[in-house]
């Protein structure tokens, strides 16, 4: 069986000028595809840099029923990256060694991992949903990716109350 069998994702693309038709979505379709592949019943959706649109887009999903959002792009340090300011007041209790892990596993690569302001956490209700920022760098996306599936696993089993 694979690790996120039935479990429901939203991938959330935050970026201006994909969002305006400017420029392909890089790391959207990469994400869906592959967390599909591990199990998911996934959605896509694409929002411009601006705290209301991605507010609105991680609530909507989680609504819909999404246990996970995992949201890429908007991280940054840019006067527009504003991801982390929308996503952290629809947290409960941050989970601060997911996006640690995540810059750990790339530092090695590039000193600028340092710059990446994604956060993660866990939302308020029952049972909670899981949010994680991923920056908008398809590298930065695949090396996520050979750790997520078992980690959204793993999180959200305890999420419904399953022993670890």
């Amino acid at each position: 069986m694979s690790p996120l069998t039935d479990l429901r994702v939203a991938v959330i693309t935050v970026s201006d000028r994909s969002s305006a038709g400017a420029r392909d979505d890089a790391t959207g379709p990469v994400l869906a595809d592959r967390l599909a592949e591990a199990g998911a019943s996934v959605t896509r959706s694409l929002v411009p840099d601006a705290v209301v649109d991605i507010r609105h887009a991680i609530s909507g999903a989680i609504a819909a029923g999404a246990r996970v959002v995992v949201t890429t792009g908007g991280t940054g340090i840019g006067p527009r990256d504003v991801t982390p300011e929308a996503t952290e007041p629809l947290l409960l209790r941050p989970l601060p060694g997911i996006p640690e892990l995540l810059r750990q596993r790339d530092a090695h690569l590039s000193p600028s991992v340092a710059l990446s302001r994604g956060i993660a956490g866990v939302t308020a209700g029952t049972p909670g949903a899981l949010i994680i920022n991923l920056p908008g760098s398809v590298r930065a996306v695949e090396s996520a990716l050979l750790v997520l599936p078992d980690l959204l696993a793993h999180a959200v089993a305890q999420l419904d109350g399953e022993d670890h």
